[in-house]
């Protein structure tokens, strides 16, 4: 007879996945985070890792950062050489020219300084919401949920959301997430699911929380 599924405990599956976290890897953002990166920093490796995986990102940001970690001098860089040093980051082209702007908008409207509102992150090019959230969660330590495609689905996959589109899920979690766990949320589910929830056949018999889990969407699993 199947053991029968718990209800899930927001409390305890956060509990759950904070105790396996010790085993994984943290995100790339995360890591460079915690060794002591700027909120400038942050923000460029953030827009290093969309559509690129966490060890191109890691290696792009560490050359980059080895020659410029301010935006005075990554303009100084020049965009031809900082695409040349991000390479192969996706789009690496358009990021170049994207961190010019932004290095210089951020030179022009805030003293040199990363802003620290969503208002004002939203406003520099190529900043959408996921960058924004996770800039003021790792790097100005600010009550936000960043919600990337890891988010997104384990939030639906566990059903504590219903939502079709990160944004929708962004929005669904501020309304029920308790405060307390916003800022380690993107950070769990992330590691969480590059390692054992994946997209597709997650490892289901190695989850740290599959006795609540009721497994929305999966087809099959490990």
């Amino acid at each position: 007879m199947a053991k029968k599924l718990e209800k899930l405990d927001i409390d305890r599956f956060v509990a759950l996945l904070t105790q396996a976290y010790s085993q994984w890897q943290a995100p790339i953002i995360t890591f460079i985070a915690n060794r002591g990166g700027t909120p400038f920093e942050i923000l460029v490796s953030t827009i290093l890792s969309l559509r690129t995986k966490d060890e191109v990102t890691s290696q792009a940001a560490a050359r980059l950062f080895e020659k410029a970690r301010t935006p005075k001098a990554l303009l100084a860089l020049g965009e031809k050489e900082t695409a040349r040093l991000i390479y192969p980051v996706g789009f690496y082209p358009t990021k170049a020219q994207r961190l010019m702007e932004i290095s210089r908008l951020i030179i022009e409207r805030h003293q040199g300084q990363v802003p620290d509102t969503m208002e004002e992150l939203l406003a520099l090019p190529g900043v959408g919401r996921k960058t924004a959230n996770l800039v003021l969660v790792e790097g100005f330590r600010q009550d936000a949920i960043c919600v990337d495609t890891h988010v997104h689905r384990i939030s639906n996959r566990i059903g504590y959301v219903r939502t079709k589109t990160p944004e929708q899920t962004e929005m669904a979690l501020r309304a029920k997430l308790p405060r307390k766990h916003w800022i380690k949320y993107n950070e769990l589910l992330v590691a969480f699911g590059q390692v054992l929830c994946r997209p597709v056949s997650p490892h289901c018999s190695q989850c740290p929380v599959a006795g609540m889990c009721p497994r929305i969407g999966v087809v099959r699993s490990r």
